[in-house]
């Protein structure tokens, strides 16, 4: 899957880095998958599901720092709102989260 989209399309997304400042699991989920809670700083707290349960203990997820897209609809999933979309990177089908390198301020812009 390698279609193009330009310099326009990308700039419509809102990629932030945010901490995980809740993680709870999610029995009603289809696939196994945690919700989290996430401070954006001045962008507010969100909530999201993730699939990352193969990979991710809750305690370890904790104070985690996170790449996620911000400006998507919300998502009812089950009896859940998820309001953001934490991205991270395939490997052999488990998700490895994408993060800052070093801790940056909540709400900060991925360019």
């Amino acid at each position: 899957m390698n279609k193009h989209i330009t310099f326009e399309d990308f700039s419509k997304v809102d990629l932030r880095i945010g901490t995980i400042i809740e993680v709870n699991d999610f029995p009603q989920a289809r696939k196994p998958a945690y919700q989290l809670t996430i401070d954006f700083g001045d962008l507010g707290i969100k909530k999201s599901s993730a699939q990352i349960t193969t990979l991710y203990k809750k305690e370890d997820l904790m104070n985690k720092q996170i790449v996620a897209v911000i400006n998507f609809p919300k998502k009812q999933i089950a009896s859940f709102m998820s309001e953001c979309l934490v991205l991270g990177a395939l490997n052999n089908n488990d998700v490895i989260l994408l993060n800052p390198e070093n801790i940056v301020k909540n709400g900060s812009a991925v360019s």
